[in-house]
């Protein structure tokens, strides 16, 4: 296909995903042209149920009120309760795009109270602990909120003040940049605009905890690299990868090929990294190589000068999820607190009236928007089933799917399970989904997003 006849294509199909009236024909244009065949949405009236409970949801993203959409359709006599203090509801996958100027900022964020299913009862407020014991939940304002049924989606908490040197409030000082945030997507991509232009050093790292969408570090320093050749800047610039992980990737089909884009692209790649601190204002990565053999681990310290920096914060449960007990106490989920479920069935393995999903869920899988849609569901139904005294019976098979943009135009699509083995969903079943794809290019730009706000947020996919 010539290039002309893809820029008319995605344009006709951004104007069309862009149009309010005509949300509807462009989702059913897509799945005839097959490239939402792979999210296959749940009957939402598959059943219904006359179980009785007050149900206390943590969290107003897509776990959250994915699951108070799901409840509220499968449920007769529904008693919910959502807590979540946001304003707006942002769709987060698109904070990539925003850094590389495919997405302008408004078009990933709707208000809140657009968002939030109608039959529940959203107090707009933070939790700020959780009372297992006496099934309690607390607020900043000092209400104390009963249940009988816990939903605990409350997302991840980013550890800004885990880097030395930094914090939330001076992203972008020193050209110190970050995209896990709205205002902080935005400067990476004014900033990546101004680096491509002046040239030099841009370094790019992750975390060495687990964190939300770990694919998001890998594709900006592509979309970097990608940007910088569209403007004819590469050779003014050099790139360099650092990851804490002991590989660039870790899931056997999709890693040969996305090493060999980085050795194409001439961006090598430190292993065994992590961040210590930011000197923002000599420009200057302190860093800490960690390797382990027989005789024990050990840490050398050494730092890197940069022009451009991209870093990624520890993440982990957010505080009163660790405070309440509700974490795993052994194993590496336990240090940052993930909730302590069943990786099959999601329901907590001390409080059987809790189910947790989402990024704050300990599950053996990558923290992404697509483990999230299949998760919903499943826990939906299972607390249900426990709210009806049986035993729950749908399982997660640990699906996840990372859209890792490689270039403007092309998207190495990973979706894996708990073993790391691929699941490769159909339409792209046809297709060789161990390198990068246009149409995988087609489903991460214009078909996600607004699957995200009329379909996972609404109880349909």
């Amino acid at each position: 296909m010539f290039n002309h006849d893809i820029d008319n294509i995605e344009k006709i199909v951004k104007n069309l995903e862009n149009t309010e009236i005509s949300r509807r024909k462009f989702l059913k244009a897509m799945i005839a042209a097959g490239v939402l065949a792979s999210l296959p949405t749940d009957d939402a009236k598959a059943f219904s149920s006359n179980a009785k409970g007050k149900i206390v949801i943590v969290g107003g993203g897509a776990a959250g009120i994915g699951m108070a959409a799901r409840l509220l359709k499968w449920l007769n006599n529904p008693d919910i309760t959502l807590i979540d203090p946001s304003d707006r509801q942002y769709y987060q996958p698109g904070f990539t795009l925003i850094a590389s100027g495919v997405y302008q900022p408004d078009e990933v964020w709707k208000p809140q109270e657009e968002c939030m299913p109608e039959g529940v009862n959203w107090v707009k407020d933070s939790v700020v602990a959780v009372d297992p014991e006496s099934k309690r939940v607390s607020t900043a304002s000092g209400q104390d909120i009963t249940y009988d049924f816990l939903v605990l989606a409350p997302g991840i908490q980013i550890n800004w003040d885990k880097v030395e040197g930094i914090s939330y409030d001076r992203l972008g000082e020193g050209n110190a940049h970050c995209i896990y945030d709205f205002v902080g997507a935005q400067k990476t991509w004014e900033a990546i605009q101004e680096f491509a232009r002046t040239g030099g050093r841009g370094i790019y790292t992750d975390t060495h905890t687990k964190l939300k969408c770990g694919g998001a570090p890998k594709k900006i320093c592509m979309l970097t690299d990608a940007h910088a050749r569209k403007t004819d800047n590469r050779e003014h610039l050099q790139l360099d990868y650092f990851t804490a992980s002991n590989q660039l990737y870790d899931v056997p089909y999709f890693t040969p090929r996305l090493e060999e884009i980085y050795r194409e692209r001439n961006i090598p790649v430190t292993i065994n990294t992590r961040v210590k601190g930011i000197d923002t204002a000599a420009k200057q990565v302190h860093f800490e190589r960690i390797e382990k053999s027989d005789a024990g681990t050990t840490v050398t310290p050494f730092v890197e000068d940069y022009d451009f920096l991209h870093f990624v914060p520890p993440m982990s449960a957010p505080d009163f999820v660790k405070e309440a007990g509700l974490g795993f106490t052994e194993g590496s989920l336990a240090a940052d607190g993930w909730v302590m479920v069943d990786k099959e069935t999601l329901i907590h393995k001390k409080y059987p009236n809790i189910v947790s999903l989402g990024d704050v869920a300990g599950v053996p899988t990558s923290k992404t928007s697509a483990a999230t849609r299949v998760q919903v569901p499943i826990a939906a139904k299972n607390l249900i089933a426990i709210m009806e005294g049986k035993e729950p019976q749908e399982k997660y098979n640990g699906y996840a799917a990372c859209p890792i943009v490689t270039d403007y135009g092309h998207v190495l699509l990973c979706e894996f399970d708990y073993d790391k083995k691929p699941m490769i969903s159909f339409p792209f079943s046809m297709l060789d989904m161990s390198k990068e794809q246009w149409a995988a290019w087609l489903l991460k730009v214009y078909a996600l997003k607004p699957l995200y706000f009329y379909g996972m947020l609404k109880g349909r996919a």
